[in-house]
């Protein structure tokens, strides 16, 4: 059997084959540069495997003539507008190269990105193929790493492409291209006429269904933060030095907006000193508990990288995406924050022990009473478990490391037992005047 796998990018295609042959395959150069085929036996299912890509989306979505011109019709009449789907030209190539290894297939097996995106680009390859094939048998093969156990998995396995999500994305398409077009010739046109400066050049007033809300929330910000008119506050600072380390009181009373009544109790405290010294009236001792993080989601990712490393949420996607593609990750646009139960944590909890930094504390986790599954959030998207490192790599350099470090080092902590620690917090009096202060954490039962 003749089986045409089409993946979503060059270089997941190029890794799948390496996976699948073992490294024994023929290449074979396509009319786009970009796109290469790739050929070889796979003994498992006893098929013979064409492995090729598209980039991305392969088709495009416009008016007719009728209504693509910005004065051929009013606006809103663009909501009833037929819409027509189209192969641009600099797609052209990789079309003919599905339509020609098509002809050849018996199966045709979409290994695009398992999400809802993923799903629709693989209704848009199984339309160019059938056009070649109509009969052609179409399966998806589901994988969320690049690894050899899910590659291998997701061959021998393959299932039904799910209709439903990608008809979903077709159309949030077909919304965003009448509500973006309808509304900006709408605000266009309109302000065209008020204001001299757009009529001037192609000058466009642009509309997006999800960039226009945005917007609203960044208005609403402002303008808050605009309005907001600072009040001068005081309040009365306790500390107590020993031994070159000093601890902070916080006053009971928080802060006051009088500055005389202010002063009035900060002149009595000092009265009372020194014949009156400052007196603890309670030490309260308590065991305290920080919980582990829960597994991690595309947003959380994107908030910790821009809270922590410092980098664009856009960037530590990308990056999480090229790691993915090396093999290195697992698929990184995800919401689910909860592992399957049957999820095998110890292999690759395994593979982190050979680090010089963090290889120690993965092998106590394989090999002492301290591993602990991690905690169940509330999402689960059915299609993807959380981001979490499928091999360990010591080659990596700049932002490359600091994203793969922070999200193989959540998910150790993922695995972890929660912190533990005694938590003291002394009242004290002092002039009458009440604080309080807390001291961190002393005892440590888990990382």
């Amino acid at each position: 059997m003749r089986v045409l796998c089409v993946a979503e990018k060059p270089s997941i295609a190029k890794s799948i084959s390496q996976i699948l042959s073992g490294g024994q395959y023929n290449t074979s150069q396509t009319r786009s540069k970009f796109i290469k085929n790739y050929e070889f036996d796979y003994p498992q299912t006893d098929s013979f495997f064409t492995v090729t890509c598209v980039a991305g989306h392969l088709t495009s979505n416009d008016f007719s003539d009728a209504h693509r011109k910005w004065n051929s019709c009013d606006p809103f009449d663009l909501f009833d507008a037929p819409v027509e789907t189209f192969i641009p030209s600099d797609k052209k190539a990789i079309e003919e190269n599905l339509l020609a290894q098509a002809r050849r297939a018996d199966m045709l097996m979409i290994w695009t990105d398992c999400d809802r995106e993923g799903e629709h680009i693989g209704l848009e390859i199984v339309r160019v193929c059938k056009k070649a094939k109509r009969n052609i048998d179409v399966k998806r093969a589901r994988f969320s790493a690049i690894i050899a156990q899910q590659i291998h998995r997701a061959a021998q396995n393959p299932v039904e492409l799910d209709r439903a999500q990608a008809a979903s994305v077709e159309a949030r398409i077909l919304l965003d291209l009448k509500v973006g077009s309808a509304f900006t010739r709408m605000q266009t046109l309109t302000l065209q006429s008020q204001f001299a400066q757009l009529s001037e050049g192609n000058n466009v007033v642009s509309y997006g269904p999800c960039q226009f809300p945005t917007l609203g929330f960044v208005v609403q910000k402002y303008n808050l933060v605009k309005a907001f008119v600072s009040e001068p506050f005081w309040y009365i600072y306790l500390s107590l030095v020993r031994e070159g380390e000093g601890t902070v009181f916080t006053w009971k009373r928080g802060h006051v907006f009088d500055r005389d009544v202010a002063i009035s109790l900060y002149d009595f405290v000092l009265s009372t000193l020194p014949d009156v010294p400052a007196r603890v009236t309670k030490v309260t001792r308590k065991e305290t508990k920080k919980w582990k993080p829960l597994p991690l989601t595309t947003v959380e990712l994107q908030k910790a990288g821009s809270r922590l490393l410092r980098l664009a949420p856009k960037k530590v996607l990308d990056i999480a995406e090229k790691l993915y593609q090396q093999g290195f990750l697992s698929y990184p646009r995800t919401e689910t924050d909860q592992f399957d139960p049957q999820f095998d944590f110890m292999s690759l909890l395994q593979k982190q022990t050979v680090d010089p930094a963090w290889g120690a504390y993965a092998t106590r986790l394989t090999t002492e009473d301290t591993f602990m599954p991690p905690r169940k959030g509330k999402n689960n998207d059915k299609a993807h478990p959380p981001i979490h490192p499928t091999a360990h790599v010591a080659t990596l350099a700049g932002d490359e490391k600091r994203v793969y470090e922070f999200i193989t080092r959540r998910f150790l902590a993922s695995c972890s037992r929660d912190a533990l620690g005694w938590q003291t917090t002394v009242d004290l009096e002092c002039g009458r005047e009440y604080f309080s202060a807390t001291v961190p954490p002393s005892r440590a039962l888990g990382r």
